[in-house]
């Protein structure tokens, strides 16, 4: 059966002018593909559908993120590829452009917001120059000295910028401390809150829709996290598909989706029963 949630549910689905797709957990499983994503994404470009990649991932480059894609068999362009890094970078310039700004990231952060032409402030305790802003993404090498800095711009009042509120990161040998578990420790600090960039927020989402250039309601989603994915295709208007590759699988996908406030409009096992959807829908 393609469709695990309900077999009417295709028939309501519109016609997609875009597919949206999470990455880990979707299209692969840390540096393994999962089976059938390479043809799916194949196949969409054949029928002419534009593929976008949405990532909460700070960390990596567009670029990185394409050439990671390309050893999993998925052609993917640099500028396909949105990550919350990316994201931040454009609406942080859109609101405060040339801002001094002090990072917490690591490169893919780093050099998106250099890009956008942000004044990145140093970590020098002699650098006395107030920031405008902070923005705070996944560091694995984050300083006791950094957060003491982060603290002390916002207090002076930064505004708070978040890549993401992911508090954990899948590895491939388990998990660490996410982007949102380092903010938390800032806001605990200072009692301010952070505007949050990557999903399931909208300003993620509408970054990426501008790129593709479609409405919400004919941009698919596809992701297997009900609690970033699917609620940010919630938020945005568009229609999500759950696949059970990643965080959910056909026992508890039900309990997720409920906790998270959210329900799929379709949910398949995996790519090959997404494409198995997208055929019946274009039939």
């Amino acid at each position: 059966m393609s469709i695990l949630a309900n077999s009417k549910l295709s028939k309501d689905l519109p016609l997609p002018e875009a597919l949206l797709f999470d990455l880990d957990g979707t299209l692969y499983r840390g540096h393994e593909p999962i089976s059938g994503a390479d043809q799916l994404i194949a196949n969409a470009h054949n029928r002419g559908i534009p593929c976008l990649y949405v990532t909460n991932n700070s960390t990596r480059t567009p670029l990185e993120v394409a050439d990671h894609l390309a050893v999993m068999g998925i052609s993917a362009k640099e500028e396909e590829i949105v990550t919350s890094a990316s994201a931040a970078a454009y609406y942080v310039k859109s609101r405060y452009p040339g801002a001094d700004t002090y990072v917490i990231g690591e490169r893919g952060l780093r050099e998106a917001l250099i890009a956008a032409d942000l004044h990145l402030l140093g970590d020098s305790p002699s650098d006395d120059r107030r920031a405008a802003l902070v923005v705070q993404g996944l560091d694995r090498k984050l300083t006791y000295e950094q957060i003491r800095i982060a603290v002390k711009h916002l207090l002076d009042g930064a505004v708070f910028v978040q890549t993401n509120p992911d508090r954990l990161l899948p590895v491939d040998d388990g998990f660490l401390p996410g982007a949102g578990s380092l903010g938390a420790v800032l806001q605990a600090a200072t009692g301010i809150e952070p505007i949050v960039i990557g999903k399931p927020s909208n300003i993620i989402m509408d970054f990426s829709l501008k790129i593709a250039g479609t409405a919400p309601n004919r941009s698919w989603v596809i992701g297997d996290n009900p609690y970033t994915d699917l609620a940010a295709a919630r938020n945005a208007g568009c229609p999500s598909i759950l696949v059970l590759t990643g965080l959910c699988t056909i026992e508890n996908w039900q309990e997720h989706c409920e906790a998270a406030g959210v329900t799929p409009d379709a949910v398949c096992d995996g790519p090959e029963q997404v494409e198995r959807l997208l055929n019946e829908v274009m039939k």
